[in-house]
């Protein structure tokens, strides 16, 4: 078994103090590295478990945060904070470079080798730092089929993977259409895969609390979803011992 080291860090963006968490694989060289943006309530236990499961695969991880230490449990609350920023790339892109920042600054971080991942929100956060010029080795989003501003994607200078379930109401047919021309007008290499039967977040453990409509746990595709997000990175950004 892998040794992975964790630990909290704190660091501002979005006018709050956000409270991300680092996974380190065993050793004490440099390695390639990951962010991981999380589902719109914010960062939890889950979303820290899969930095861990990247750390165990040599991968440097950081799970960022997106609400101050905040998990939303109210929907209501949740849209009333995600909404606004979905709206706003700038915002978004300034979370995103806050925690890249922090992770860039890791001294087990290989600065040249650093892909994303994210999901929900945590997904189109990565997404705006690709169409910023972050030169990432990949980009792979589960649920964050957003577009960005005009021309902006042509910036994007890695392989971009995402998937999205074939029933999430939050990410219908014409969101998926419009997200494939946005990456192929702009030249991107890349991949969209549509888990049938899935709706929105079908890759998060159900939670004991309210949800927003759409919402259902997939434990087939999530594995599936994940192994296919590791494929990505075993790719793009491989771990050579």
């Amino acid at each position: 078994m892998t040794t992975v080291t964790t630990r909290t860090v704190e660091y501002p963006a979005d006018g709050l103090t956000m409270v991300g968490h680092l996974a380190l694989p065993a050793g004490v060289d440099r390695r390639p590295a990951v962010l991981i943006g999380p589902e719109g309530p914010g960062l939890n236990d889950f979303q820290c478990r899969r930095a861990d499961a990247l750390a165990e695969l040599g991968y440097v991880a950081l799970a960022f945060d997106l609400h101050g230490g905040r998990w939303f449990t109210d929907p209501q609350q949740m849209l009333a904070r995600v909404m606004p920023l979905l709206a706003d790339p700038d915002r978004m892109r300034g979370i995103g470079h806050a925690a890249l920042d922090v992770l860039r600054a890791e001294p087990r971080t290989d600065p040249d080798r650093i892909a994303a991942i994210g999901y929900g929100t945590g997904g189109a956060i990565v997404l705006e730092l690709g169409r910023d010029g972050v030169d990432f080795r990949a980009i792979g989003t589960v649920n964050a089929l957003t577009t960005g501003r005009p021309g902006e994607a042509a910036r994007i200078r890695c392989p971009v993977w995402a998937g999205v379930g074939s029933e999430d109401p939050i990410m219908p047919a014409g969101q998926r259409d419009a997200f494939a021309a946005e990456m192929q007008a702009a030249g991107v290499d890349w991949r969209l895969v549509v888990y049938g039967g899935a709706l929105h977040a079908f890759h998060h453990p159900p939670v004991d609390q309210a949800v927003v409509p759409g919402v259902g746990y997939h434990p087939q595709h999530a594995r599936r979803a994940w192994r296919d997000i590791v494929d990505l990175l075993a790719e793009c950004l491989p771990v050579t011992d």
